[in-house]
């Protein structure tokens, strides 16, 4: 189960931003980003943490944030295609949880054919929370649970299909319960997904950091697992306890279809200076995101790789989810 993506053993490439920044240059004096999200979650973050580092490097004088949340990014990417497939001048933010959104339907209207890769932004490696006062103290009494009681165990994450459900599955796979009986609760964003565990909804949560960060601190929850294949923030890795299960949430930006091969250019150009930035940098840090920049034919080839992935883990899995 162990993957710098979802489910298979590919090699970690692009983890640092080799790119070489261009000379200044204005890519646009007014960019969109749209968000194929609600606002506040990691979508939203990466939209407008990238947002402001192209700001803050000079490539753009201001950006507009356009957000649409619903199905996984699915609802805002078919928005997305039928809009801007040949604006020059706007983005979409995208990643993994798209792509298990887009295998869940048979025959969506729009897909991954439908827009172009530009680059991939950064890895979020999930955790695993629970409440502070379960009974729940380790990776392993969740794994035991899993095994014992799958159904009676619910999982919190976000969308149905996404990497947080590929991932619960496939601990319940290495617990050896029935992955099928997976009783996950899917949610739009962090903040229901901390409602579910607080309240006793779900047994346990799956997101990123940066969306339990606040929680954490209070002492509202408990990390038992980052899904690392080392320790991470003070937290041991999954791994650790004999749940060999590894995947990294990662997040990307895309460019329409009819999108002139030199503006593809340029806008690399002028993400390549941003990520670059120490204003990108700094939100690294503060989210735990791990640089993923892998820009181009590279990201396109990785691409192929992870929808294929993606589609083999929901089969295998034979996912679903509560409603």
């Amino acid at each position: 189960m162990a993957s710098a993506g979802l489910g298979m053993a590919l090699p970690a490439r692009g983890q640092g931003n080799a790119a070489k920044p261009a000379q200044s240059h204005l890519l646009a004096r007014r960019l969109r980003i749209f968000i194929p999200a609600n606002p506040g979650g990691g979508w939203d973050q990466t939209g407008r943490s990238l947002g402001a580092a192209l700001v803050a490097c000079g490539a753009v004088g201001e950006v507009e944030y356009q957000n649409e949340g619903g199905k996984g990014g699915t609802l805002g990417l078919a928005r997305y295609v039928k809009e801007y497939s040949s604006d020059p001048d706007t983005m979409l933010i995208s990643g993994v949880v798209m792509l298990g959104a887009l295998a869940r339907e048979q025959h969506p209207p729009v897909d991954l054919r439908d827009i172009q890769p530009l680059a991939r932004l950064v890895n979020d490696y999930m955790l695993v929370v629970v409440a502070a006062d379960s009974p729940i103290r380790t990776m392993r009494d969740l794994g035991e649970r899993l095994r014992r009681e799958t159904s009676a165990t619910p999982i919190a994450g976000g969308s149905a299909g996404g990497i947080d459900h590929i991932f619960a599955g496939g601990l319940v796979r290495v617990a050896r319960g029935r992955p099928e009986a997976l009783n996950y609760l899917p949610f739009a964003g962090g903040v229901e997904v901390v409602g579910a565990v607080l309240s006793g909804k779900a047994q346990a949560g799956i997101s990123g950091f940066s969306e339990f960060s606040a929680e954490l601190a209070s002492g509202k929850l408990r990390a038992i697992g980052v899904s690392s294949k080392r320790a991470m923030f003070g937290i041991p890795a999954v791994r650790e306890f004999g749940l060999d299960v590894e995947m990294a949430n990662w997040r990307s930006v895309m460019t329409g279809k009819d999108v002139l091969t030199a503006r593809r250019t340029e806008m690399l150009d002028a993400l390549a200076r941003a990520t670059a930035h120490e204003a990108w940098q700094k939100t690294l840090k503060e989210n735990r995101w791990s640089s993923a920049w892998l820009p181009g034919k590279d990201f396109a080839s990785f691409l192929d790789i992870e929808v294929a992935t993606t589609r083999l883990m929901l089969y295998l899995l034979k996912l679903r989810a509560s409603v």
